[in-house]
């Protein structure tokens, strides 16, 4: 996973402009909650070149995140007020 994190965190800064994101809300076709049969899932309509990049050559593969950002993370995104560990 570090790799990945790392891979995010550089192309987010040196080529945004390249990078596509999609609330999985947006994409969820069905989903269950984990019972004793089954463990939890999503399913997730995207485009079929996504799914190619995905499931293609490993040479041509794409890295696909699912990232999670919590709700308190959202909640400080529009406060002014600067909490210690913050600025940087």
């Amino acid at each position: 996973m570090d790799d990945a994190l790392t891979s995010l965190r550089f192309a987010l800064e040196k080529y945004p402009e390249k990078i596509e994101m999609v609330p999985v809300e947006r994409l969820l076709v069905d989903s269950a909650r984990q019972n004793e049969k089954r463990p939890a899932y999503i399913k997730l309509a995207v485009p079929d070149e996504m799914v190619k990049s995905v499931r293609g050559k490993r040479e041509d593969r794409d890295v696909v995140l699912l990232v999670r950002i919590p709700n308190e993370v959202l909640d400080r995104a529009d406060s002014r007020i600067v909490l210690p560990g913050e600025v940087g």
